[in-house]
């Protein structure tokens, strides 16, 4: 089970980082720059936030496999679309597609496990998850960079195809429904609306979901300028950036296992302070190491790997906190939640270009993200001590 939700939900990173390695050759062979070709990745995010905004309340009213296949059908005809895209423009509009359909992977996957486990438990198995999904951003810049050896950036697509078939026949077979008729919510779009009201009504919820949406903003970052930091800054050809990018990935799902331990002794709300504290100071010192450009590559690499290691501790505890106030709407609430952290990401990627797709763009949004994140779960701590 864990196996085949880690799966699901790492589509959408596959989606993301597989074709990263190819981001430069896709501006050269579609004569665009890359900030504009970084748009494609913004697009991908937003229609994974749109997707779950639709697909997560829909999946209380209908159940969890309904959604879950009909979406990954969408995903393997958009990526087959995008192998044949003829300029920017469409490719981004594919890219928003391609989105919509790993939405729902991502947010059923998510509801799956607030309908069958609720507080520590779901940290807990959330934080397997994270060692399962942690595998795709790992596997896909070198997957991508693989497929570069043999092909143009278009095979990248025809791989994610492939990938979407294994994943829907996997989800067919081996997924059961858990969300049986008699606790599914009545249909129409005055439910909805009224379960998203009510979700927006409650503070805690809110900021919960901020802070993991915040957290999540800083790997954006890292994700939508890495490519060119290591490759055009600081010289990597696609297959050293691969192996770069999987080391930062690997500190990531270091920390989300390291997690489960820490969950043993400390509440999930302890962990993520802790963990948002120390990721501020070291996004600070990667910003002063790129400004004064001490260090050289060694300099960004090694703050960011802690960063990215503090988002790995926030990652699985802000959800499941969030997620465990409302488990009559696991659908929903799952479904504000990823449309939060991939809305904020589409936000955060076009600000990685626009301030120069450089180390300091990215370190400077890595940095500015974690202290927001710190600064709103402060205050619901503050306001949670007074009550």
């Amino acid at each position: 089970m864990i196996l085949v939700l880690g799966a699901l939900i790492a589509l959408g990173p596959l989606t993301i980082d597989m074709y990263l390695p190819a981001l430069p050759a896709i501006a050269e062979d579609l004569n665009t720059p890359s900030s504009a070709v970084q748009l494609t990745l913004a697009g991908t995010l937003v229609g994974l936030a749109l997707g779950q905004l639709v697909i997560g309340p829909l999946s209380d009213i209908v159940g969890r496999r309904l959604p879950l296949i009909v979406g990954t059908g969408v995903h393997i005809l958009a990526s087959l679309a995008c192998i044949v895209a003829p300029n920017i423009a469409v490719l981004g509009g594919l890219r928003v597609i391609q989105g919509l359909g790993a939405a729902a992977a991502a947010v059923v996957a998510m509801a799956i496990v607030r309908d069958l486990f609720s507080g520590r438990a779901a940290a807990t198995v959330l934080s397997r998850l994270m060692l399962v999904m942690g595998v795709a951003p790992v596997l896909a810049p070198s997957l991508g960079g693989a497929v570069l050896l043999v092909g143009s950036w278009r095979l990248v697509f025809a791989a994610l195809a492939i990938m979407g078939v294994a994943l829907m026949t996997l989800a067919i077979v081996s997924l059961r429904e858990s969300l049986p008729p008699e606790r599914r919510r009545a249909s129409g779009v005055m439910p909805v609306l009224r379960t998203y009201r009510s979700l927006l009504r409650d503070t805690q919820f809110v900021v919960l979901v901020m802070v993991a949406a915040l957290a999540m903003s800083a790997l954006f970052a890292y994700v939508a300028g890495s490519s060119f930091v290591l490759q055009e800054e600081f010289g990597l050809d696609e297959q050293q950036f691969a192996i770069v990018f999987a080391a930062g990935a690997i500190s990531l799902i270091g920390a989300s296992q390291l997690n489960v331990l820490l969950l043993g002794r400390f509440a999930p709300v302890q962990i993520v302070l802790s963990a948002l504290s120390f990721g501020v100071v070291a996004g600070a010192i990667m910003v002063v190491l790129a400004v004064t450009e001490v260090g050289g590559m060694a300099g960004f690499v090694v703050p960011l790997w802690f960063v990215l290691g503090a988002v790995g501790f926030v990652m699985p505890n802000a959800p499941a906190l969030a997620l465990s106030r409302h488990g009559e709407a696991a659908g929903g609430a799952a479904a504000l939640l990823g449309a939060a952290q991939f809305g904020l990401g589409a936000i955060v990627a076009p600000i990685v270009g626009a301030l120069g797709n450089d180390a300091i763009a990215v370190s400077t949004t890595m940095v500015a993200t974690s202290a927001a994140a710190l600064i709103a779960l402060g205050s619901v701590t503050v306001l949670s001590a007074r009550r």
